[in-house]
């Protein structure tokens, strides 16, 4: 009962169920995070709201008081904005590198789900983009980078198809696939082919078999852009178990090069 009370104060109703983000294991990952956190925490929470609800966010400075600009990371399928694989040390190394970072909570199924039924929420993810967007933007930040693991990075790529216009300087998707769908929102090629800003296509050797066969279509769809790069990770895997710290360096090396 307290936690159904705690998700409609904190969340509010949701009118579609079966295509909203599951509330309450966003507020179960919540209460994870906000359990983990002390005063010596790398970073603090900040509660965004887009629609009416709210969703947390973990915003890290720079350990220099200017900074080259923020990073908003949307992590993949079924995460939450502190998750070990590559999020939190994507959020947590940037800093040292002079890039501030804001990771999003973005919208989620019931475990179990398919990638399929999440195409149905990026719309939601659109908008949780957007307030992370704002956030900096008034916060006086100019130069902001949209970093995306797996379906964060296609949702980082849906949100500059539908607003070419955005405030944001570069995007970095990590282990994107190309679905082989109608959706709309999917449409990764597509995507490639009509963002202007520069665009690192990140992933590495032993990457999941959709990833990895898909790596030429997106290679040849960035061909005529001058601001399209695929780099590849040689002898490492998915999970990133033997240097996930590698990953970290080229992406934040690639973004200093753009920066620079």
């Amino acid at each position: 009962m307290i936690r159904i009370v705690l998700t409609l104060i904190i969340f509010g109703c949701s009118t579609q169920a079966s295509r909203a983000s599951n509330e309450v294991r966003e507020l179960e990952y919540v209460e994870q995070i906000e359990s983990s956190y002390s005063s010596s925490s790398i970073g603090k929470i900040v509660w965004l709201k887009t629609k009416g609800k709210k969703f947390l966010t973990l915003y890290t400075e720079t350990e220099k008081k200017e900074n080259l600009g923020t990073a908003i990371i949307v992590h993949a399928m079924g995460g939450h904005p502190d998750q070990r694989q590559l999020i939190n040390p994507l959020r947590t190394y940037l800093p040292q590198h002079n890039w501030a970072t804001l990771s999003l909570q973005m919208p989620i199924l019931s475990i179990g789900e398919k990638q399929d039924e999440y195409y149905f929420l990026f719309d939601d993810a659109y908008a949780r983009i957007q307030a992370g967007i704002d956030y900096l933007v008034t916060s006086g930040e100019k130069n902001i980078v949209l970093i995306g693991d797996g379906l964060g990075g296609m949702m980082a790529a849906y949100y500059l198809k539908q607003n070419a216009e955005a405030e944001v300087k570069a995007i970095v998707a990590v282990s994107l696939s190309v679905p082989d769908t109608e959706h709309e929102q999917a449409q990764i090629i597509k995507f490639i082919r009509n963002i202007k800003q520069p665009f690192l296509d990140i992933y590495v050797e032993y990457d999941v078999s959709e990833v990895t066969d898909s790596a030429r279509k997106r290679r040849m769809a960035g061909k005529k852009s001058s601001s399209y790069r695929q780099l590849i990770i040689e002898g490492e895997g998915h999970k990133r178990q033997h240097d996930e710290g590698l990953m970290v360096k080229r992406i934040y090396s690639w973004m200093n090069w753009v920066f620079r």
